[in-house]
């Protein structure tokens, strides 16, 4: 699949890159940013994706992350994708910041007049892994995934349904429990339609309580995030994962709020627990 460079920088011995291409999920443009890690000619990394949250594009985590140091110490390309289709698509605009454009809540929309374009989880799951594994030096044997607020819901519920692909997951700031909580009823019910059945297979507690199972989850929560009480619940996943045996390293950490200033400050240890299970 063709791919076009937007651009090429340098950093920390490694090269940051933001690239666009058709996409035949979505069949809009899109649009992602890779760090690659200084390497020897011919290795084959492991990829850790990172999944934005709400209103995000690959240039938030991108611009405001601080992840590449880590990555090159450690050797670890870091994939970022978009939230959403874009250009001309349904619901571009909607004018609320938590459905359409910017929101695609890492589903596959199967409601009019979203299904069309809205098949994000298609798209990170599987399209641009084929990308990835097809232009950069990456070992599709060795993947982890985190991501952010909807982005730490797509990265739960993508590991608990793919756990022999993802070696490690986390998240910050998680949507645990969508199908209970504003953000997740409005997502769900527009884009996959009323038969909350459909809900659950996106819904990282529901998911757990049906069954589906991972071996340990990292999730980091600022005790200041005006979201935690009532769209982020993280205590349900708390209970979900004690009932099923799941170990979950849960940190609530103090002052800290629902800001890429939080992200970047932790997401450090998110990468070197990635790092341990990706060179385990």
């Amino acid at each position: 699949m063709a791919l076009e460079t937007v651009s090429l920088n340098r950093s920390h011995g490694g090269t940051q890159g933001v690239y666009k291409h058709h996409s035949r999920e979505t069949g809009t443009g899109m649009t992602f940013s890779v760090y690659v890690p200084p390497h020897r000619n011919g290795a084959k990394l492991p990829v850790v994706w990172y999944l934005s949250g709400l209103t995000c594009t690959h240039a938030n985590v991108t611009e405001k992350g601080e992840f590449r140091k880590a990555c090159a110490d450690l050797g670890l390309i870091f994939v970022a994708p978009d939230t959403s289709p874009r250009g001309g698509v349904p619901g571009d605009p909607t004018g609320a910041y938590d459905f359409g454009l910017g929101a695609g809540f890492y589903v596959d929309a199967t409601q009019p007049p979203f299904a069309l374009n809205y098949r994000m989880w298609s798209y990170v799951t599987e399209e641009l892994p084929e990308i990835i594994a097809e232009h950069f030096p990456s070992d599709p044997k060795r993947q982890s995934i985190l991501g952010h607020s909807m982005g730490g819901h797509g990265a739960l519920t993508i590991a608990l349904r793919h756990p022999g692909r993802y070696r490690a997951a986390s998240a910050f700031s998680p949507i645990v429990a969508p199908s209970q909580v504003p953000w997740g009823i409005k997502a769900l019910g527009g884009y996959l339609g009323e038969a909350r059945d459909a809900w659950r297979k996106h819904d990282t507690v529901a998911l757990i309580e049906d069954g589906a199972r991972y071996s340990d989850f990292l999730v980091d929560i600022g005790d200041a995030d005006p979201f935690l009480t009532e769209q982020l619940r993280p205590e349900l996943l708390e209970r979900a994962c004690a009932q099923a045996d799941i170990a979950l390293t849960l940190r609530r950490q103090p002052g800290y709020d629902h800001s890429y200033y939080f992200i970047s400050t932790f997401i450090e240890d998110h990468l070197r627990w990635h790092a341990a299970r990706l060179t385990a």
